[in-house]
């Protein structure tokens, strides 16, 4: 383990700080704009269910915002404490420092063998779907330019070594908007911004229209990569309303298979050739599988299509290289079948702080998983950080190689 490199994390997860929108909004906007109360309650169901304030009930810290009233909750802070009910309320006193505060999260990215982390939000939601169900449109965008401004100037920001690189987030609710917050982000020095895995299951168009063409040209023109997280779309797959919770985390992947299939159907490579996406947290095991039947697919359909309902003028499996990647913390299957998978297809992730993170055995982890595999050193240095510099250009806008 000792020759192993440090990691490039890129899924991990930042809680945001209490004061994050309080302090940085205008005063007459605090109250409207999402804050935190520390009260006492009860949870009326396990998973983001409605909260009873309750004299008599437990201590958590409350985020309020507009309709939203949402406990903070163990499952967002995992790490540290995996033998707790995930659901349970919390304060801030009760998760690890490095959740939220940013030297605190340095100090644990050294003790798990991390070098450089990405960081998707928590309370925003993963792609920002706190500010696309709110009613006052005019307040959302200032709370997602808040937050992006509080990514890139103090969660990343590096008097030395970066460490911590920004993923930014859009206004999903108007794609000029979002164009338009790409490229402010992008000139202060963010390149990668969160994108929903399914923009139809939050209401939104299909990225089979043109509607988000916009949006995507103002990545290609900014060098920004769109980051899909499992989850992304408010959506889970599952079999029955009584099956156990372990079922629908066993199939979040299934979500970025979808989201796999829709890009290479969709044309958007063609149209935007420069244009990159990362499956995040989506595993990659089974990407042969589903490219060889998107093909079949594509070609046994082909007759009974009209132009206008298929986008992909091309094989799909021709529009796969240099266009997605995904990420592992678990998947061995994807590394022995590497080859197919396509090696730099493979990034690693650390997935701190939640309860599948591999944190603070990351590096056991993955020496164990590449010696199972049989990675050689340049392979290893692929997955722990080679691919990550390339598909993000660390190197060229944050000085990070090796």
């Amino acid at each position: 383990m000792s020759g192993l490199p440090r990691l490039i994390s890129v899924d991990d997860h930042v809680l945001e700080p209490p004061d994050l929108w309080w302090s940085r909004l205008p005063r007459k906007d605090r109250d409207r704009g999402p804050y935190v109360r520390r009260e006492r309650g009860a949870l009326l169901e396990a998973l983001y269910g409605r909260w009873q304030p309750d004299d008599g009930g437990s201590w958590a810290d409350v985020w309020y915002y507009d309709d939203m009233i949402r406990p903070l909750q163990r499952g967002l802070a995992q790490s540290g404490y995996y033998d707790e009910e995930t659901s349970r309320p919390i304060t801030y006193e009760e998760v690890l420092p490095g959740a939220y505060q940013r030297d605190a999260r340095l100090a644990e990215m050294d003790r798990n063998h991390t070098d450089v982390s990405i960081c998707f939000p928590s309370v925003s939601r993963f792609c920002g779907q706190t500010f696309l169900e709110r009613e006052d449109k005019d307040l959302a965008l200032l709370c997602v330019q808040t937050y992006n401004d509080w990514m890139i100037e103090e969660w990343c920001a590096s008097t030395d070594a970066v460490r911590l690189v920004p993923l930014t987030l859009v206004p999903l609710w108007d794609v000029q908007l979002a164009a338009a917050e790409v490229r402010r982000c992008a000139a202060k020095g963010a390149h990668a911004v969160s994108f929903p895995e399914g923009p139809p299951a939050l209401g939104l168009p299909s990225i089979y229209s043109d509607y988000w063409d916009p949006l995507f040209a103002a990545c290609q023109e900014t060098d920004t990569v769109l980051n899909l997280h499992v989850g992304s779309s408010s959506t889970r797959v599952t079999t029955a309303s009584d099956a156990p919770i372990d079922l629908a985390i066993c199939f979040l992947f299934v979500n970025s298979q979808l989201a796999f299939a829709d890009w290479l159907y969709s044309g958007a490579f063609e149209r935007f050739p420069d244009l990159r996406v990362v499956l995040s947290e989506g595993q990659v095991g089974w990407m042969p599988f589903v490219t060889q039947r998107i093909d079949n697919t594509w070609l046994k359909c082909f007759e009974g299509n009209q132009p206008s309902s298929r986008r992909s003028r091309q094989l799909p499996s021709r529009l796969l290289d240099g266009h997605i990647f995904g990420s592992i913390f678990d998947d061995l299957q994807g590394l022995v079948d590497r080859e197919a998978v396509g090696m730099e297809r493979i990034m690693i992730e650390t997935d701190f702080p939640h309860k599948d993170s591999t944190y603070p055995h990351s590096e056991k982890v993955v020496s164990e998983l590449a010696a199972a595999a049989g990675l050689d050193d340049r392979e290893i240095h692929m997955l722990t950080r080679g691919n990550a510099i390339a598909v993000y250009r660390l190197d060229r806008y944050f000085g990070i190689t090796g």
